[in-house]
């Protein structure tokens, strides 16, 4: 018999870590909470969770700091769930290390949903040498791209960014992060830069560039590879 995947939920609210619970064991996971960012950290080290959902606003420390020392040592998905939802709040997370950020009230279904994305991603698609997204195929060791098999004609740059977002599938990467990643320090504050390398992208690989599917705008933020 499979062992259940456990779930860490560090949050102050008792309202908040019940609810979870009911709705994540409902679905199949083990839930284990926290209500203080010391006793969270401690329980991330002892319980070995697959996934932990994070809090920004905890009574003893701030949910960045908890955020930042559990990247230290913790390489699995950490989801932020806070009331903060103004664009600098999401960024500095998304930058500290988080997988993914829902604003409170938030709705179960995304909540699972995002989950499974962030599992995904903690299985190692990066490790992959060949990703598929449907008709789109991206072979990493070759550094070629096809879509329905045909080769789609990229730049060296063009395929960076590509496989960059790729092997970060449904996670928000930020625009100083990607433009740090691929064109590198000296040009994290250049996002029109990266908006006229994501329209190419679209115009190349998109069905409909005006309704695109593979290369979400997070508005303000970044971008969201897929779902």
């Amino acid at each position: 018999m499979v062992s259940p995947d456990n779930i860490l939920i560090i949050d102050d609210e008792l309202q908040i870590r019940r609810l979870l619970e009911i709705t994540l064991s409902a679905n199949g996971y083990k839930i284990s909470g926290a209500a203080t960012g010391k006793e969270g950290l401690s329980m991330a080290a002892t319980s070995q969770p697959v996934l932990i959902i994070l809090d920004l606003g905890l009574p003893d420390m701030d949910g960045l700091d908890v955020l930042e020392k559990l990247r230290e040592w913790y390489l699995k998905p950490i989801i932020i769930l806070s009331v903060r939802n103004s664009e600098v709040d999401i960024v500095k997370a998304l930058d500290h290390g988080a997988n993914d950020y829902l604003a409170k009230p938030f709705r179960t279904g995304e909540l699972l949903a995002r989950i499974r994305v962030a599992k995904r991603q903690g299985q190692g698609n990066a490790e992959t040498p060949v990703l598929s997204f449907g008709s789109l195929t991206i072979d990493l060791p070759n550094h070629t791209a096809r879509k329905n098999n045909e080769l789609i004609k990229l730049t060296s740059t063009e395929f960076s960014l590509l496989a960059l977002l790729a092997k970060n599938e449904g996670r928000v990467l930020t625009h100083h992060y990607i433009l740090k990643e691929v064109w590198g320090m000296g040009y994290v504050e250049q996002t029109q830069y990266l908006r006229v390398f994501i329209a190419q992208l679209r115009k190349k690989i998109e069905d409909d560039p005006a309704k695109p599917k593979l290369f979400n705008t997070e508005s303000g933020i970044g971008y969201r590879f897929g779902s």
